[in-house]
């Protein structure tokens, strides 16, 4: 397989499915099944998804995007001011071609931001410097951005839970069995912004290069530019264009581990050939970090044993961060 190629095949959406999980909010059972069955066939067969039904409102999701725009604007000194390297737990400004997701390729071309739960700095958890717990840091020049992105952090973080729980009914546990997962969570909210691919790009240069995700759900909000491509092993890969109203949901690294290979966490990247400048928000899901990744019994074949061992989530999501940057910012 190459990854170092940009061309991907333009075909019809419906290579990805789309599943309604409007069934997740209803008190019915079979509702849940239905949902759960869709759910199943899309975790195993792909690993993305578009998701409908997800009950988050597009005047939200407006404010996300204008507030995103807005805080890229800022002159550089000024995004600076809360760069990623005055934070202790990886909250604030990324610089433009700071992360390497692809092995062996150049820099990705795109700048971020990361914010996720607010602790307090007097918290027991970020006293004791526990990984990636701490508090936020915003731009002070914006005064709407940190009310905005805390409601739709806190949106999102209920979605995801939701959503475990439509996951767990895809193979076959009880709903609730992964509350502990979902409890006192780690999640990340991160805003994108790609400028157009250079019309003579270095060789591999690319937004965002190939990569699995780290955790355990990824749900992504893109504007109207598209870019991202998922790969497939049959034709190769195909852009996962923008839907209106959806999220693009993909599986991560962590729900593969638990699921025994069952669930897929696939390879995908984003090429901005659009001539514009790209924004998107990916919210990653990932779970209580001290809870211990086991193989889900369902997962296990009669006589079969686990492939993975075990591992917290904060073991495996240190792990994942210190692959994937940059010597400077290796030991964030």
């Amino acid at each position: 397989m190459s990854t170092v190629s940009l061309d991907a095949q333009s075909i019809s959406t419906s290579a990805l499915p789309l599943i309604d999980i409007t069934g997740l909010w209803s008190p019915d059972r079979a509702d849940w099944e239905s949902v759960g069955q869709a759910l199943r066939e899309a975790c195993q067969n792909k690993g993305f998804l578009y998701l409908k039904g997800h009950g988050v409102s597009a005047d939200l999701r407006a404010k996300v995007f204008d507030e995103a725009q807005s805080f890229f604007d800022l002159p550089i000194k000024q995004k600076k001011k809360i760069d990623l390297s005055h934070s202790s737990c990886f909250r604030g400004y990324e610089p433009m071609r700071a992360q390497t997701l692809e092995p062996g390729q150049p820099p990705d071309l795109k700048e971020g931001f990361y914010a996720g739960r607010e602790l307090t700095p007097n918290d027991p958890r970020v006293e004791a410097g526990k990984f990636n717990h701490g508090p936020n840091q915003w731009p002070e020049e914006l005064p709407a951005f940190q009310p905005v992105m805390a409601e739709y952090y806190n949106t999102m973080r209920d979605l995801g839970r939701l959503l475990m729980r439509g996951i767990a009914v895809s193979l076959g546990v009880d709903e609730k069995s992964f509350s502990a997962f979902c409890s006192e969570e780690l999640a990340t909210l991160r805003l994108l912004h790609y400028p157009p691919q250079p019309a003579n790009p270095e060789p591999g240069e690319k937004g965002c290069g190939a990569h699995t995700d780290f955790g355990t759900l990824t749900f992504l909000m893109q504007d109207d530019c598209g870019g991202l491509q998922v790969w497939d092993e049959d034709i190769g890969w195909i852009h996962a264009a923008p839907v209106p109203d959806t999220y693009v949901v993909n599986l991560g690294d962590m729900m593969a581990r638990w699921t025994n290979g069952r669930y897929q966490s696939t390879l995908h990247r984003v090429v901005n050939v659009s001539g514009k400048e790209r924004y998107s928000v990916p919210f990653f899901y990932l779970g209580n970090p001290d809870f211990e990744i086991n193989c889900i019994p369902t997962c296990l074949e009669e006589g079969g044993s686990p492939k993975y061992p075990p591992a917290t989530v904060e073991q495996h999501y240190q792990e994942m961060y210190q692959a994937t940057y940059l010597p400077a910012n290796a030991s964030a």
